[in-house]
């Protein structure tokens, strides 16, 4: 910048160019002009616009550039749901891939025991018959918070007639809908909605029976009055349903939450259950 030039004030107040035959109220009688819906026109000029900073806009362009705004970004929602989608159902794939070869209903009776030994843990049940068996007020809070796989489940009542009657172990729950295997060595999906579904829990404290590689031959010199276990199953295809054993009923409508989501859930109680 030339020491010639004059500075420029950036902060000096912009110059209107009026008209030549101009007055020196000609803004003020347009304005006035343009409020026909008033009886005064004059005082509500002196209230609003005299010596005040208006901003004039172009309200068509303003809300074109809204609608533009609020379009991007409900796409880049919906963009963002679809990714999330398809990255919970990737994952959901991955995490359950089961061969059909491996479909056995008894492959999974070893995962049935160890549930009922968890259950009997969780519920605080009795090692014998001398113990009284917790009451149900206290045991449905448990109940409901529990995980289920590896239980027993029964169809008692469904929309779908088809499903009634379909019994086998869980293998894996998610928030819509048990997959279990059954005697007949099939994969069947339960929905939960509009079903009613029926499981047992033992009836005692229950410890799954230990593997015939580990007992040891010292172990049958013990004396029989020198330890009480729990009950154990005889049968290496046995269930709960074999044993004394209680039974719930569970309404799928009111269940439609994963078992890690179950945990922290407060479950309120209702007058009346529909399926």
């Amino acid at each position: 910048m030339s020491s010639s030039e004059k500075p420029v004030d950036l902060y000096a107040p912009f110059p209107v160019q009026l008209p030549a035959d101009s007055t020196p109220n000609a803004i003020e009688d347009f304005v006035t002009s343009k409020l026909s819906r008033t009886n005064d026109p004059k005082s509500i000029y002196a209230n609003r616009v005299r010596g005040k900073h208006i901003l004039l806009e172009n309200p068509v362009k303003e809300s074109r550039v809204k609608k533009k705004r609020e379009e991007a970004k409900r796409k880049s929602k919906e963009e963002k749901k679809k990714r999330d989608r398809n990255e919970q159902g990737g994952r959901e794939a991955r995490a359950f891939r089961l061969d059909p070869s491996q479909a056995k209903f008894h492959i999974f009776l070893p995962l049935h025991h160890l549930w009922m030994g968890y259950i009997s843990e969780l519920l605080g049940l009795g090692k014998d018959n001398k113990q009284s068996v917790p009451s149900s007020a206290s045991m449905h809070p448990k109940l409901v918070k529990a995980d289920f796989h590896g239980s027993i489940i029964t169809v008692r009542n469904c929309r779908n007639a088809s499903l009634v009657g379909l019994t086998g172990v869980v293998i894996y729950e998610t928030a819509n809908a048990f997959r279990i295997v059954t005697r007949d060595d099939t994969i069947k999906l339960l929905p939960k909605a509009g079903a009613v579904f029926a499981f047992s829990v033992p009836a005692h404290a229950f410890s799954a029976p230990a593997p015939a590689s580990n007992q040891h031959p010292a172990s049958s010199n013990q004396s029989p009055a020198s330890s009480n276990p729990p009950p154990t199953l005889s049968l290496a295809n046995s269930t709960v349903n074999d044993i004394p054993h209680l039974e719930f009923e569970l309404y799928g409508n009111q269940f439609l939450f994963r078992s890690a989501d179950r945990t922290s859930k407060k479950f309120k109680p209702k007058e009346t259950i529909a399926i």
